[in-house]
């Protein structure tokens, strides 16, 4: 087991060349919020937006539309029962992420499974939240053209994995894992992500995170890096790392972290340490 430290974000944080634009950093849809969770969706987009990612959609409930562009008026906005005009968006999106308070209605099952139909070989999906516990409940495989990423909490692997908790070793979490043909990114105490055969550790984290909204920022971290740089297990390692940095950090002088602030934090800690050659 590898573990996960400062190191990886020079290996992909990189100084943004004077002759770029927004479409440089990739177009990202978020997909979730129900009308009783809009939040989680915001706060995925918030760190979708502060972690750089070129153009953002958020495809999700209307009444969460105020709330999205009084938090985040950088974000698009799309009704999450207006497949036609949504589909479009999904299928051109760089990264999809899908699943922070998406709910387990029909609707909702409806929606993750036109993404799965939509997804391609060039395309990125960040599968978290409640779109875990459909694939779960549903028998629902994972699109094979897409890379997935998959960002469980350890009772949400246990329905996607078949392991209890109580038998999460790391050696039946990467078999599981190698199954599913995926990184999955199990959050913890001490975070692990297992991807092409290897298997990561974070060394940070604090109580401080235990907060509702945690997942949904880091799931929408996730996207933003993966949007932007290319070694996709490189760029989940560096989200991992970045999310629990931050919260170690604030969490010296407060004693929660709410997970806006991590998102807020998000452009000075990337411009300390990015790469600059």
């Amino acid at each position: 087991m590898k573990e996960i430290t400062n190191d990886i974000l020079a290996k992909v944080i990189r100084k943004r060349p004077a002759d770029s634009y927004k479409g440089t950093y990739g177009r990202i849809a978020l997909i979730g919020g129900s009308q009783n969770f809009g939040g989680a969706i915001i706060m995925a987009s918030l760190a979708a937006v502060y972690s750089g990612a070129g153009l953002v959609t958020t495809i999700t409930d209307p009444t969460n539309q105020t709330s999205l562009h009084d938090w985040l008026p950088e974000a698009m906005f799309v009704d999450y029962h207006d497949l036609k005009t949504a589909a479009p968006i999904i299928k051109s999106a760089d990264v999809v992420v899908i699943g922070p308070g998406l709910g387990t209605d029909n609707n909702a099952l409806s929606i993750l499974t036109k993404t799965f139909e939509l997804a391609h070989d060039k395309q990125t999906l960040v599968i978290d939240g409640s779109a875990l516990t459909l694939i779960a409940h549903n028998h629902l495989a994972l699109p094979e053209a897409s890379l997935n990423i998959l960002t469980p909490h350890q009772m949400e692997w246990q329905r996607v994995s078949g392991i209890k908790i109580a038998d999460q070793t790391p050696e039946k979490n990467q078999a599981a894992a190698n199954q599913l043909n995926a990184i999955v990114v199990v959050k913890s105490h001490r975070t692990e992500v297992y991807a092409a055969g290897k298997i990561y550790q974070n060394t940070g984290g604090t109580p401080a995170q235990a907060t509702g909204g945690m997942g949904d920022t880091l799931a929408g971290l996730i996207g933003g890096f993966t949007a932007q740089f290319d070694n996709k297990t490189n760029a989940t390692l560096a989200a991992v790392y970045t999310h629990s940095a931050i919260a170690d950090k604030l969490a010296k002088k407060q004693y929660v972290v709410l997970p806006h602030q991590i998102s807020e934090a998000l452009p000075k800690f990337m411009l300390k340490n990015q790469r600059t050659n």
